[in-house]
């Protein structure tokens, strides 16, 4: 099931042209989350299986760098809980602790603004640019998270996944048919959607734009490294969403506009 917020519909007349874009990665940087869940995670672990049986687990904890490059590089969860001594019989339970906390509140706090995102969401709207957001995230956290910044009134609509963990398991199928969803609402309401660009930092956004037959700019500032990415063939790879909207490919589609 698929949720969306208009949070500007009552009190601003949106702007003509859109641009969609993904939130985190983009706008949010969740390494910090990310990485305390995985340590929650293996700590929790390691104090039920030494409740039960009386044993303590020779574990092994990542440092953030090394945990973020092995995400940025897509390996798998299953091999990251397996580096970080997690035995065979006790990788599924790990892995399901984790889906469990990895959105709660206590760390839902640590999601930072990435650098420069205000910026390019402020000067998005100083060029008259509808933007919104297609986000595996619940448009609750996405809107709670803007609210905190003083970003929301720039977001002129949020496109995002009923289930909670969506984001965390970053299913592309369910990337591809949001996007398809907020283009045919977008131009159902008298926007321009030719052309138009997709911006995300995951193989779903660069897949989601690509099969909408949009401009599709991949960020390096999220879950992703620049040589995975590579292999989907966006139309530019941009180091964060400051630079894609002062990138030339961005200042093309806005000019064929």
């Amino acid at each position: 099931m698929l949720h969306s917020i208009n949070p500007m519909s009552s009190f601003q007349a949106p702007s003509r042209q859109v641009l969609f874009c993904d939130f985190d990665g983009p706008i949010v940087d969740v390494s910090e989350r990310y990485y305390r869940t995985y340590r929650l995670g293996l700590s929790t672990l390691e104090a039920s299986h030494q409740e039960k049986h009386g044993e303590v687990l020779s574990l092994q904890v990542l440092a953030k760098n090394q945990f973020w490059a092995m995400k940025r590089n897509r390996v798998a969860d299953t091999d990251i809980a397996i580096r970080s001594g997690v035995p065979t019989s006790l990788v599924e339970t790990f892995l399901q602790q984790v889906q469990r906390i990895v959105n709660h509140p206590h760390l839902l706090q640590w999601d930072a603004l990435q650098p420069g995102a205000d910026r390019a969401i402020h000067q998005l709207r100083q060029m008259g640019i509808r933007l919104v957001l297609v986000t595996l995230r619940h448009p609750r956290q996405v809107q709670a998270f803007l609210q905190s910044h003083d970003l929301s009134q720039y977001v002129d609509e949020i496109f995002g996944a009923s289930d909670m963990n969506a984001a965390h398991l970053n299913r592309a199928e369910q990337k591809v048919t949001l996007l398809e969803r907020a283009i045919a609402a977008q131009r159902g309401q008298g926007y321009q959607t030719e052309p138009t660009c997709m911006i995300g930092d995951t193989e779903a956004d660069i897949i989601a734009g690509q099969r909408a037959g949009i401009t599709t700019v991949a960020l390096t500032s999220g879950v992703r490294s620049h040589a995975y990415l590579e292999r989907y063939q966006p139309t530019s790879i941009e180091s964060n969403l400051l630079k894609a909207v002062q990138s030339r490919h961005m200042t093309q589609v806005l000019q064929a506009a």
